[in-house]
């Protein structure tokens, strides 16, 4: 009887079990349910499985394949798509930017806490502030990125034009194929580093990426899947947070680009400027923690951005010959030599704007969007109540590849930005490529700078042939950021 009663026992403890996690998936998928067919977004249309599941959001993530899948959903859903249980993406243009990003301050999304974590030092940077110490960092840092300002490192951007020209002519005088993306990285990897650290990092000297750069790209691409995991589902970030902290590996990748950028930072301090060096006035108004995690962010934000934005352009261009031409015909006649390259002169010229414009709307450098998080009582976005916690961003590439404000909105048509009445209805508004509002890119005026510098070096002094693999070149994977191939062209020097 004992041994009846004990297996009796038993059994109902196991049927109580059985029942517990039987009642527990039942509510799960209960709301589940409820969250996709009755809840706050339920009125937004979008996949029902993406309204019922993180899962295909962070599996399109990892596959690197959200630039072409959320432009999709827009086409046959509309300008807001429920990309998530708890996520929206706008597609509306410039309402969408004033909404969620500005330009007033205090009643906007603020920065989601998961995709913006702070740095491994414990400060904070301009992408992770809050908004008091956002406006404390800005207000430091604005006038280093100012026109004014900027005007004072132009002999420091030619003489980085002068050295890319150099090593482009090297390389012909060589026979070599010239991989134009790894030249623009170059480059621009180059200048910041001698912005912030008052030396280059040789790389266009050596032609090669340093490893330090080379861990670079690679620790991007993994901390975007690795962001994107825990931006969707809160128990793999836990597990993630568990697995960087305990496993050595994991925190030394993690540690790299930190340390190498903050050790740079303190070495600039033992050096001598021999040059204006308004950087030093900003650094120094920061505290030490915060100077490093400000050089880790510069050397990424701005650098491969840049970079990415004229490799787009010049892809664009070899891909329409007669538009480069235009653009070389502009640049050559009113450029005869570096001494003529001065900013004020490049930023006169309007088609190369218009240009740069255009390559900017086809090829954004963050094609994603940025996310915010509604605050608790909600907010209107595009006429809509948003409910608070809702997770919102605005979609560049569905924004710029849309015909609801862009003509043709495939074609590379810089004439679109220079009053072309084939292209009078465009909502040139709708381009945004350096966010909108107060938390805007503040390095924009040195990004513009740097690209009609680097651009106009390039048109003027050489003629660029495409090699007939480049065709594809756009097949690429987005991790936020492109997934850069090498642009492989063959240059000349031109006879200008």
């Amino acid at each position: 009887m004992d041994d009846l009663g004990e297996k009796i026992r038993k059994f109902n403890s196991f049927q109580l079990f059985v029942s517990f996690i039987g009642f527990a998936v039942s509510y799960y998928l209960g709301q589940l349910f409820y969250n996709a067919y009755f809840g706050p977004l339920s009125r937004f249309p979008g996949p029902r499985l993406r309204a019922i599941s993180r899962i295909p959001a962070i599996w399109t993530t990892i596959l690197g394949i959200d630039h072409e899948v959320i432009p999709a959903l827009h086409r046959k859903y509309g300008p807001i798509v429920r990309l998530g249980p708890t996520e929206l993406s706008f597609a509306g243009g410039a309402k969408a930017w004033e909404d969620i990003h500005g330009p007033k301050k205090g009643t906007l999304p603020y920065k989601d806490p998961i995709f913006y974590p702070r740095s491994i030092n414990g400060a904070n940077s301009l992408m992770t502030a809050n908004e008091a110490e956002h406006s404390r960092q800005r207000k430091i840092m604005s006038h280093a990125f100012s026109d004014r300002t900027l005007k004072e490192q132009e002999p420091l951007l030619k003489s980085w034009a002068v050295k890319m020209k150099t090593k482009l002519a090297e390389s012909i005088a060589a026979g070599e194929l010239v991989d134009m993306v790894k030249f623009y990285n170059c480059t621009t990897f180059d200048i910041m580093a001698d912005l912030l650290f008052l030396e280059g990092l040789d790389l266009l000297e050596d032609g090669e990426y340093s490893p330090w750069i080379k861990n670079l790209f690679g620790g991007i691409k993994s901390a975007i899947i690795v962001l994107g995991a825990r931006r969707y589902s809160s128990w793999i970030n836990h597990l993630i947070e568990y697995y960087v902290k305990n496993n050595e590996q994991a925190r030394k990748a993690e540690y790299e680009h930190f340390r190498y950028a903050a050790e740079r930072i303190d070495g600039r301090w033992q050096r001598t400027a021999d040059r204006p060096d308004p950087w030093a006035k900003f650094l120094g108004s920061l505290t030490r923690e915060e100077q490093h995690v400000t050089a880790s962010v510069l050397m990424v934000a701005g650098t491969e951005t840049t970079a990415t934005a004229l490799s787009g352009l010049t892809y664009h261009l070899i891909q329409n010959p007669m538009t480069m031409e235009k653009l070389k015909m502009e640049i050559r006649s009113k450029i005869r030599s570096f001494d003529d390259m001065t900013l004020e002169n490049l930023a006169r010229m309007k088609y190369m704007q218009a240009c740069i414009q255009e390559a900017l709307r086809l090829y954004p450098p963050v094609p994603s969007g940025l996310p915010r998080k509604v605050p608790p009582g909600g907010l209107k976005i595009c006429e809509e109540h948003i409910p608070g916690d809702t997770i919102v961003s605005v979609h560049h590439v569905s924004t710029y590849r849309s015909l609801d404000h862009f003509k043709s909105a495939d074609k590379f048509a810089p004439e679109r930005w220079l009053g072309d009445p084939n292209y009078a209805e465009d909502h040139r508004d709708a381009l945004e490529p350096f966010q909108t509002g107060p938390r805007n890119c503040l390095g924009q005026n040195l990004a513009w700078h740097e690209m009609r510098m680097l651009l106009a070096t390039v048109m003027l002094h050489f003629d660029i042939t495409p090699e007939p693999d480049t065709k594809n070149w756009m097949n690429q994977k987005v991790y936020v950021l492109w997934e850069k191939k090498p642009l492989f062209c063959r240059l000349q020097n031109s006879n200008a």
